[in-house]
């Protein structure tokens, strides 16, 4: 299927996103616990499609959306968050996310927002 690049400062949650995205026939390329982490092996790794935490430590999520969209402009960014996306649009109108999928999330949801992106 597709590679994917999870970055989430909570070891559990990502722990959570790849076996749901793996239980998909995705492969996890890499995992990062912030956003300086997640714009270095994304630009290094170049994978099909990134989830995004939006609260983390050092560079938060909306930043490093910012940074890989202007790196990339076709990066596929799913933002992962416990914030909704009317939330996160008012903090950042203008950020280049791809979908959103609220915390907690379905598996059968996040497996479906991805189909339709690569499609």
């Amino acid at each position: 299927m597709a590679n994917g690049l999870i970055v989430d400062d909570s070891k559990f949650m990502r722990k959570i996103l790849r076996e749901s995205l793996e239980s998909g026939g995705h492969t996890v390329i890499a995992e990062a616990d912030n956003g300086t982490e997640g714009v270095d092996k994304y630009k290094t790794l170049k994978p099909d499609f990134v989830t995004m935490d939006i609260t983390m430590g050092g560079l938060d999520g909306m930043k490093a959306v910012r940074a890989i969209s202007e790196y990339d402009p076709q990066a596929r960014i799913i933002i992962i968050s416990a914030l909704n996306e009317k939330t996160i649009k008012m903090n950042d109108n203008g950020i280049m996310a791809s979908a959103y999928i609220q915390k907690p999330f379905e598996r059968d949801s996040l497996l479906n927002t991805i189909k339709g992106l690569l499609a």
